[in-house]
């Protein structure tokens, strides 16, 4: 009787043990793949705040250069298309990351063309809505490559703790998988050749 007791009391304890040590693993994964996806939704509150900020770029452009017109066009259907082009963080697949990827990097391309074509209008770049509409893009720009930044050193926190020994065999009971990582577009390794 006395044996069975203690032997009750062991298994009990190891129990409790193995209980808190779940908890503690399981609480862990959902603080992370919160704080993923709290960092995706910075991301998107960037791409947002370029999206915001091409209407009124292209109507200041547009004044200026209205027979630039598919330059325009083209600017206007890529923020529509990247606007369109949405993922739901808690189901963020390498695929979709992707195409979020490439639907922001036309718009990115866009932009870049239409700056190139305002280099030729220099009443254009004279103009002060212009110089602060472009100063604001600018400083976007570097504040989605700081919140892509973000996105990916907390994806790589997640996915690190989701794959040690042992809590990966927790993960992989719960449900918790491996969350993508922003990449560098095709050809970013080249230089872009500068003409004037």
């Amino acid at each position: 009787m006395k044996k069975s007791l203690v032997t009750l009391c062991v298994l009990a304890g190891l129990a409790i043990i193995v209980f808190f040590w779940v908890k503690g693993i399981y609480n862990n994964f959902v603080t992370l793949d919160e704080s993923v996806n709290t960092a995706w939704s910075q991301v998107e509150n960037q791409y947002q705040r370029r999206a915001d900020l091409i209407p009124n770029l292209v109507a200041t452009v547009k004044g200026y250069a209205a027979h630039e017109k598919e330059t325009l066009e083209a600017v206007i259907a890529a923020r529509a298309k990247a606007t369109q082009t949405t993922i739901d963080p808690s189901n963020l697949t390498a695929e979709q990351l992707q195409a979020y990827q490439a639907a922001q990097g036309e718009v990115s391309s866009a932009l870049s063309r239409l700056l190139v074509t305002v280099e030729q209008y220099p009443d254009v770049k004279a103009n002060e809505n212009f110089k602060d509409l472009q100063a604001q893009l600018e400083g976007t720009e570097n504040r989605i490559a700081t919140e892509r930044n973000r996105f990916n050193d907390v994806a790589k926190s997640y996915n690190m703790a989701i794959r040690s020994f042992p809590a990966n065999l927790l993960a992989g009971m719960f449900g918790f998988e491996k969350r993508p990582y922003f990449e560098a577009e095709a050809g970013a390794e080249k230089a872009p050749t500068v003409e004037f």
